[in-house]
């Protein structure tokens, strides 16, 4: 496993070479990667949106974030809802963004926008793209010339109903209206998330736009990252489900050596945005993962944000609030 991982470490040494070597390669993407390696993903379920209420996240937490080795936090927003019948963003939800932005920014966390609603686009992505970009608009427009270690993510996980055609569509226009506004914002952008292998290499962005992030999802195997979830029938009454061995590894392995393959063949760096396990997995084989996939994200240079502070997938228990320290150390820490 040592030598898979360092090969693939190699592979990463020659492309990000060659990435910060390279004359279209601005200098503002170079410093973004390498201020998002490793990140936790936050606020997506929490009432600090409708005025902090019933939230269970609190102010002090961007600190403890920070102490704990965290250089971002990847900002779930479900920007869509905040949407009025005019596709106007309600002013307290923008001065939340705001005050969020401030108190990342004091405790020396970058941030990725993650424009996280994407339920519209999944059933009906025909009706999508005019929110989407009415969301992007307001956003662009407010921060244009502002919070330079803010990355925009276009859409959290494109894919249900939604084609690859339609996808790329949407995309392209997102892309077009930030840059009338931000030239050189640093953004993320999606592959279609769909159980394709091969879905990153149909994903189509401007050639001439090097201010761009790929980023993947990683939940393999479903049935061992997802044993117990509620929402899902057929995986709700598993339990017991363990992870480990050679082969379970270098499948991860390969599966990422797919999308780095298309990276360096692109020039374009990648960004592990999600990837966690639940907490009705076995602890042993859950921190066994978690540390083997952000081991190998970093071997290839990617940057990585784990699913998620807290909540379910969490990083911290939900009663003492205190963090799950194994699953702290998988993280943070190398191979034992």
């Amino acid at each position: 496993m040592r030598r898979m991982l360092s090969r693939l470490a190699v592979i990463s040494t020659l492309f990000l070479s060659a990435l910060e070597c390279d004359a279209k390669v601005d200098s503002s993407l170079v410093e973004a990667t390498a201020h998002l390696k490793r990140g936790v993903n936050i606020l997506g379920y929490d009432g600090v949106w409708d005025g902090w209420f019933g939230n269970p996240f609190e102010i002090e937490d961007f600190r403890r974030i920070r102490k704990a080795g965290f250089d971002h936090v990847r900002v779930n927003v479900f920007g869509l809802k905040y949407l009025n019948r005019s596709s106007v963003l309600d002013p307290k939800m923008l001065s939340t963004l705001d005050h969020i932005f401030d108190l990342a920014e004091a405790n020396g966390l970058w941030v990725v926008l993650d424009q996280h609603d994407n339920s519209l686009c999944q059933s009906a992505p025909e009706k999508c793209k005019e929110p989407t970009l009415a969301f992007w608009r307001q956003i662009s427009a407010r921060f244009a010339r502002a919070r330079p270690k803010v990355v925009y993510e276009i859409l959290n996980e494109p894919g249900g109903a939604m084609t690859h055609e339609q996808w790329n569509d949407l995309l392209h226009a997102a892309l077009a209206l930030v840059r009338r506004t931000e030239p050189g914002r640093i953004i993320i952008v999606p592959a279609l998330n769909v159980a394709e292998e091969d879905a990153v290499e149909k994903l189509d962005i401007p050639a001439d736009d090097r201010r761009l992030i790929v980023t993947v999802h990683y939940y393999d195997p479903h049935r061992f990252t997802h044993q117990g979830a509620p929402w899902n029938s057929a995986l709700a009454n598993v339990r017991n489900v363990t992870w480990g061995g050679e082969a379970a590894r270098r499948k991860v392995e390969e599966d990422f050596e797919i999308i780095a393959r298309w990276a360096n063949a692109e020039r374009r760096p990648v960004y592990l945005g999600e990837f966690g396990v639940l907490e009705t997995a076995p602890p042993v084989s859950r921190a066994t993962w978690t540390r083997h996939v952000a081991r190998t994200a970093e071997a290839l240079g990617w940057g990585w944000a784990y699913w998620q502070f807290d909540h379910d997938f969490a990083l911290v228990d939900p009663v003492t609030r205190e963090w799950n320290r194994p699953l702290l150390d998988a993280l943070m820490q190398g191979e034992p």
